[in-house]
């Protein structure tokens, strides 16, 4: 979290840390900690868009990525759940794969049909901490939801499970569900 250089401590990082970082030309690591700030607060849709626009012209593809990950969540709300992958013995699934928006699997969340059966819904799956995940692994994720209406009776503690046809590939804990942070038209 950026600190107001006032009260900052030894540990705390600045605005003139940051600063200090780009007169270095240590764009990225600025571009880092810039990312970070997300995690602390949420912040406006502008600087998210600024921030992908800037990954993108020093061509950091996976920065430029999770900002744009971050501008969806900023529109649309946050969905964290502590992922489970089945093991390779128990599903298709046979190798990792690139944690950074790239699957985009099917969940039963709940929702039925008006006949009662189930219905898979579409989200695109980022996972945290972690450049790739496989069979048997466990981590947290983020989702991005194709239509994020109906997954709005998502709460905290409840079980999904992903899909990779109707077939179960993993299991995944709802950690967070947090609203929009800003409406489409901001």
């Amino acid at each position: 979290m950026l600190v107001p250089e006032e009260i900052a401590t030894e540990n705390d990082i600045t605005v003139k840390d940051v600063w200090e970082y780009l007169t270095q030309d240590e764009w990225e690591v600025a571009l880092g900690l810039l990312e970070e700030l997300g995690d602390v607060h949420a912040l406006p849709l502008s600087f998210w868009e600024a921030l992908a626009n800037a990954a993108e012209q020093m061509r950091l593809e996976r920065s430029a990525a999770w900002c744009h990950w971050r501008c969806y969540e900023t529109r649309n709300g946050i969905i964290r759940a502590d992922l489970t992958f089945r093991p390779a013995s128990e599903s298709r699934w046979q190798t990792p794969f690139s944690g950074a928006d790239v699957l985009r699997p099917m969940w039963n969340i709940g929702n039925r049909t008006p006949t009662g059966e189930p219905t898979l819904n579409i989200a695109v799956l980022w996972v945290e901490f972690t450049p790739f995940l496989g069979p048997g692994e466990r981590s947290w994720a983020r989702l991005a939801p194709l239509d994020p209406s109906q997954w709005r009776h998502l709460r905290p503690g409840q079980v999904i499970t992903m899909h990779e046809d109707r077939t179960v590939a993993g299991t995944a804990v709802v950690l967070e569900v947090l609203p929009p942070a800003a409406t489409p038209f901001a």
